[in-house]
């Protein structure tokens, strides 16, 4: 019973910061409500006995992604006018996709109600990890589809790289090849002084 009443404090929480996200005037406090809603939704994880999931999306999306959000949002000069102007324009796509998704998700949640699937739920044995099933599925069943997307993940980094990347001329560089090749005696030159004579 305590357990459903967590629950639902959370998930109304999470739908609160949600609904924030993509209401809120300044784009810095919805990338905060974002942030709640990535702690929410990891409590609701937690909840679930999926506590992987749940530090993996505190650590990835709360501790890399929405950190590089908002240094992004705070530093550029968004002006909330100009890109206000088309959201209208966006609107039907927006609701057709979002009615779509709760379509699924009462589906998903009434399905085993009415017979669409069945969705039963076992206690977990004693010294059951969650972590060591999911990391046996991956690098066993699913080791191809893994293996897949860690090379179209590292092909997109080389190639935003590569787009990125522009030879400039008034950029000073250094050359790590000609530094390691480099002797002492093209860096220091010995000059031979008199000693000074006191007079």
């Amino acid at each position: 019973m305590f357990e459903t009443a967590v629950f639902y404090v959370f998930a109304a929480v999470l739908l609160f910061a949600a609904l924030r996200v993509i209401t809120a005037r300044n784009p810095v406090h919805a990338a905060l409500y974002l942030v709640l809603a990535f702690f929410t939704a990891a409590a609701v994880w937690m909840l679930l006995r999926a506590e992987f999931l749940a530090i993996t999306l505190v650590l990835v999306y709360v501790g890399a992604v929405m950190v590089l959000f908002l240094f992004v949002v705070m530093m550029l000069d968004i002006n909330l006018e100009r890109v206000r102007e088309g959201f209208w324009s966006y609107l039907p796509l927006g609701a057709a996709v979002g009615i779509l998704m709760v379509v699924e998700m009462v589906l998903m949640i009434s399905g085993r109600y009415f017979g669409f699937t069945e969705m039963p739920f076992k206690e977990p044995a004693a010294g059951y990890s969650n972590t060591k099933v999911l990391g046996r599925m991956l690098y066993t069943e699913y080791a191809f589809a893994f293996e897949t997307a860690a090379v179209i993940l590292l092909v997109a980094i080389v190639a935003a790289i590569a787009l990125t990347l522009r030879r400039r001329k008034d950029v000073k560089k250094q050359n790590p090849a000609e530094q390691t090749r480099v002797r002492p005696a093209d860096r220091v030159e010995l000059v031979s002084m008199p000693a000074e004579k006191d007079q």
